[in-house]
């Protein structure tokens, strides 16, 4: 008997997201902070960073922004959800359903970080692999838990040439951003309806 696709579905979801957490729970629990594996050469690292904002490291409005972040992507992940269910129920083409579950599980994977990882987990320090379920607790309250990042591709890591006015003779490296599996679902997801599915959304 064949999947239902809300089955589908589910354990798409389901699956990537015990992908990313296994992840990250490995990097947390064997790597210190700013520790690097190579993968391929120098320009595929395992880099083990942790933010406290958004998507690749980027930062918003300390413990306050924080919970109004998490807050945020909770609402959202509902309405996701919902939306999800209402492309199935419209029996809307299965390629759009995977693209908008893959943003939601972005969207989850980064929200269990916040909700759980302080109370989980130990300090990361750059000297101090994280423990999980520390005597005496973790290091962050509810909801302020910060998000594991891990990947990091240096594709170019040159210093520019003297003649580029302003930044001339400064380093440069492309790409800068470190991420993780769950930002990666959702760039993967944006990119792929805009670029693949644009007229499924212009006629509905």
């Amino acid at each position: 008997m064949s999947l239902s696709i809300g089955k589908k579905v589910s354990i798409f979801v389901i699956g990537l997201l015990i992908i990313d957490q296994i992840s990250k729970i490995w990097i947390k629990t064997n790597m210190t902070i700013g520790e690097s594996i190579p993968v391929f050469g120098s320009w595929f690292q395992i880099y083990f960073i942790e933010n406290n904002g958004m998507a690749f490291g980027m930062q918003f409005g300390g413990v306050w922004g924080k919970i109004l972040l998490t807050a945020f992507r909770i609402v959202l992940i509902g309405f996701i959800i919902g939306y999800i269910r209402s492309l199935i129920s419209k029996k809307a083409p299965v390629a759009v359903v995977f693209g908008v579950s893959l943003i939601l599980i972005g969207a989850m994977g980064n929200v269990i970080d916040s909700l759980f990882y302080g109370l989980l987990f130990g300090e990361s320090t750059f000297t101090q692999i994280a423990s999980f379920l520390p005597e005496g607790g973790g290091y962050a309250p509810f909801m302020q838990g910060k998000v594991v990042d891990m990947l990091y591709f240096p594709l170019i890591d040159t210093t520019l040439p003297e003649w580029i006015p302003f930044w001339g003779g400064e380093d440069f490296i492309f790409f800068r951003p470190i991420f993780n599996i769950a930002d990666s679902c959702i760039t993967i997801g944006v990119a792929y309806l805009l670029l693949f599915q644009r007229k499924f959304f212009s006629h509905n």
